[in-house]
């Protein structure tokens, strides 16, 4: 009996203390939001990121909220000798902010630092192949996402995808659309819904697209969705992204079952800005 009070009271205090330090993240949160946007930001964003005074009013204020939030709380590191500025730091926190819009978020919670190159960069990793051979061949990459808490950029391809919006193509945009992705535990084409979505029509609708693109690709047709997004379901959910964002109109046209599906999740529709 007395191992049973102490088990029930250790579970109190430690529900205690998350709705505590929620609380007080949520209030630190909301101080680091009032906080003035810097003159410096504004003069950056209208430089590099030309679609930021092209979304509403109330989202642009929204935005310079959640990049404040962003910034305060995630480390930027640079690599190969590429400098950490305000530059990069703003340019690439608004397009990994857009991502976060009229949505209940914890500001991607497994995310710790953004390590950024200058371009592309090399990585090795370990792959085993049929009858457990193991490789470690080089790779040239743009981006990654890892759900070990850290995103890796080119700076380069991340400075060009804010200032063309239109090309349907977005490095920052992809990578953190796989932190998103990777918030149910698996990085798998399938990140966790609001309440009002239905995860059979989310598998139904993106399973069938994805398939779809996969014959394309296969088949050497002409598709709007980059094949790499035939890859996997979730570099299928990253690319879809990108060009929800990137080309809406196009795509509400195109692919209107998969872009109401995106549009429900992300709480926004780029097609009416």
């Amino acid at each position: 009996m007395t191992a049973l009070i102490i088990i029930l009271a250790l579970a109190a205090l430690a529900i205690i203390w998350i709705v505590t330090d929620k609380s007080r993240t949520a209030k630190k949160r909301q101080q680091v939001a009032s906080i003035p946007f810097p003159h410096e930001w504004r003069m950056i964003l209208r430089k590099n990121l030309p679609f930021f005074y092209k979304i509403p009013a109330d989202l642009q204020l929204q935005l310079k909220d959640k990049m404040q939030i962003f910034l305060a709380e995630k480390q930027f590191v640079g690599r190969e000798g590429q400098q950490i500025t305000d530059e990069v730091r703003v340019t690439i926190a608004a397009q990994a902010c857009l991502l976060l819009l009229n949505r209940n978020t914890d500001f991607y919670p497994f995310l710790k630092t953004v390590i950024v190159y200058p371009a592309a960069f090399i990585t090795r990793h370990n792959n085993y192949q049929a009858g457990g051979i193991q490789s470690n061949e080089p790779r040239v990459l743009l981006g990654e996402s890892w759900n070990r808490g850290q995103v890796i950029l080119s700076w380069r391809d991340s400075a060009s995808g804010g200032a063309d919006f239109e090309d349907g193509h977005n490095l920052v945009i992809h990578e953190f659309a796989h932190q998103l992705d990777g918030e149910s535990g698996v990085t798998n084409g399938a990140p966790p819904l609001n309440k009002d979505q239905s995860y059979s029509q989310w598998s139904a609708v993106l399973s069938a697209e994805f398939n779809t693109l996969q014959s394309q690709a296969r088949n050497g047709q002409e598709s709007f969705l980059d094949k790499y997004g035939a890859t996997n379901p979730a570099e299928f959910f990253a690319v879809s992204s990108e060009v929800f964002f990137e080309r809406p109109k196009e795509f509400k046209h195109l692919h209107p079952n998969l872009f109401n599906q995106l549009k429900e999740y992300y709480k926004v529709d780029p097609a009416e800005w």
